[in-house]
């Protein structure tokens, strides 16, 4: 009986396109994930999708971790990944969650504040969507290693003109494009290229005032910096100062601008991320 559930489990487990599933299947990829993430027996790491398990695999083999956090959306591989590392469950270095971790719960499994680390080959068409959810958390972790799309990671630190995305991971960290890593070394391949993409230095400090370290403060900073970059990136043919006039009138626009360095035919995709600092704050006043 054992070995006819093994054999039905493994038929469950072929990739699927809904769930965004491409299996990591290069050891050396993952080695330099590891390598990367710096880890030591302090570190929990909450990973994203373990899909078959060759990245938790490696993590959990290490020796140098202290737990990890396995996230999985997918139901029809949590029996596989039991079985797999049934061992390490029983021992508390593994907790392994059937869930989508755009509704995770970190307050639920212990973590805090910058105590732990996430490694993850996360689905392309949730990246948007998870960077926001970790990064504008009051829970975020101390630094994030991912397999993302080429085109995205590039987007966010290699473009020339900046975007929502771009701007939105500067502000809560320090992006770095470490290496491309090529479809072939994933299954099913995937029609476009991933990298793998550093943050560092992840906090909200951005938001903090020169001399206050209030809280609440800090909130509305982010709150505000926030909904004058959207509101700026709502239509990228305008100007800056055309799209924001639905905030502010033209003449407070125009002298923040100044104050700023922003020329008034600027576009959004224009703006450094002080300068969008410095414009929220003028516009706060």
């Amino acid at each position: 009986m054992a070995n006819e559930d093994s054999k039905a489990i493994k038929t469950n487990m072929k990739a699927k396109k809904l769930l965004g599933q491409n299996f990591l299947t290069s050891q050396s990829v993952i080695d330099k994930i590891i390598k990367i993430a710096n880890l030591d027996l302090k570190d929990i790491v909450l990973e994203i999708g373990p899909g078959k398990g060759i990245l938790t695999q490696t993590l959990l083999g290490t020796g140098i971790v202290g737990k990890v956090i396995a996230v999985e959306k997918d139901i029809t591989l949590i029996p596989f990944l039991q079985e797999k590392f049934s061992e390490e469950i029983r021992m508390g270095k593994l907790i392994l969650i059937y869930g989508d971790i755009l509704d995770f719960d970190f307050q639920q499994y212990g973590l805090e504040n910058d105590n732990y680390k996430i490694v993850a080959n996360i689905p392309y068409y949730i990246t948007g969507r998870f960077l926001r959810k970790i990064l504008s958390s009051d829970i975020q972790p101390n630094k994030m290693i991912l397999l993302i799309q080429k085109e995205v990671a590039e987007r966010i630190v290699k473009a020339k003109k900046e975007s929502i995305l771009s701007i939105s991971v500067k502000a809560y960290g320090k992006p770095k494009y470490i290496q491309t890593v090529k479809a072939g070394n994933f299954n099913p391949a995937p029609k476009v290229d991933s990298a793998i993409l550093e943050i560092n230095n992840i906090s909200k400090e951005f938001f903090f005032d020169k001399d206050s370290n209030n809280i609440y403060l800090c909130k509305e900073n982010e709150r505000r910096f926030f909904e004058i970059m959207k509101a700026g990136f709502a239509h990228k043919r305008k100007f800056l100062i055309s799209n924001l006039s639905i905030l502010e009138d033209k003449e407070k626009l125009q002298s923040a601008f100044r104050q700023t360095g922003i020329s008034d035919t600027a576009r959004a995709e224009d703006v450094a991320l002080e300068q969008w600092k410095t414009l929220a704050q003028r516009l706060k006043d």
